[in-house]
């Protein structure tokens, strides 16, 4: 009997605007019927804040379906498995902030020195997803809602308001999940070092990467670390290796002229023609094709993702 094929998963990347440690998704873009003809989940780089002002529709969390109405907030960690779906023939408006909470937290606790309270904060703050009606929690979604306009209205010093605006609002989100049970339980089925080694392969994926190393960083071995990693991601960890690769691949060939031997070194891969083959398989193009078009930057990151195969 031939096993049954791993559901899609998309990987969606986005970019953190140049200075900025939180990136906006404002106005008549946001209004729409989200979820056309997509049926995956899908997951990002950053803590995901959405707000919905209007709209009816499904909204999944890991496993778990909720429904959506309007007057409602998301607080989605990264690489948190999830999708929105309105419901066949309405519009939903919804508005977006994506969120380095990494730099933030950084930046509030390692000039004191305090990392062992910093890396508790985080830990809550991604303990769980959070869906909730406004009303249920009034000083977060005014929060929320303080900070899409700060980031709509873009007046002089709007990034250092922001940013202590969402320090404001981290803390109040790490209180939040204080009694969260399931605080290790990212997926539903899935524990947190897959999350563990995400941020391991974000800070060295231009090393020379083993899964048995990660597999050790998760103090898991390293088979039951692939079982994990690929249910959680719809990839194999290698998989997911490359895809950050050539996401920072993409960042070189936008914004440097260098040559490809050397953006091919930076981004950790080997040789040359293991960045050619790999950058080809997730854009579609060669990175020579891809740098004369950078137009396509941030459509063809969003486009690009990697599904599970049978024997891998």
């Amino acid at each position: 009997m031939a096993k049954k094929k791993k559901p899609k998963m998309e990987f969606r990347y986005y970019k953190m605007p140049e200075g900025s440690t939180i990136l906006a998704l404002l106005g008549q873009k946001w209004v729409q019927t989200y979820g056309r003809e997509i049926d995956y989940l899908h997951f990002h780089n950053y803590l995901e804040i959405g707000y919905c002002y209007e709209g009816e529709g499904t909204l999944v969390l890991g496993e778990t379906n909720y429904r959506f109405t309007g007057g409602e907030f998301t607080i989605i960690p990264k690489n948190y498995p999830h999708t929105t779906n309105s419901d066949p023939g309405t519009i939903s408006k919804w508005e977006y902030l994506f969120v380095d909470v990494e730099q933030i937290l950084d930046e509030l606790y390692q000039r004191a020195g305090n990392t062992k309270r910093r890396d508790y904060m985080l830990y809550r703050i991604r303990s769980r997803a959070i869906f909730k009606k406004a009303e249920e929690k009034p000083k977060i979604a005014c929060q929320i809602r303080n900070l899409l306009e700060i980031m709509r209205d873009t007046e002089e010093f709007y990034l250092e308001e922001s940013k202590g605006a969402m320090a404001a609002l981290l803390v109040n989100i790490a209180r939040e999940n204080r009694e969260a049970k399931a605080a290790a339980d990212i997926s539903g089925k899935i524990t947190i070092p897959v999350a563990r080694a995400m941020d391991y392969i974000t800070l060295h994926y231009m090393e020379a990467l083993k899964i048995e190393e990660l597999a050790d960083w998760c103090h898991i071995s390293e088979t039951h670390f692939r079982r994990i990693f690929s249910e959680y991601t719809g990839m194999s960890p290698l998989e997911y290796i490359n895809l950050v690769r050539v996401q920072s691949a993409c960042n070189y060939l936008k914004n440097t002229d260098e040559t490809m031997a050397d953006i091919a070194a930076k981004c950790g891969f080997t040789t040359l023609s293991t960045f050619n083959r790999n950058f080809r398989n997730i854009t579609g193009v060669s990175p020579s094709e891809w740098r004369k078009r950078p137009e396509n930057y941030q459509q063809q990151l969003l486009k690009s993702w990697i599904h599970s195969e049978q024997g891998w």
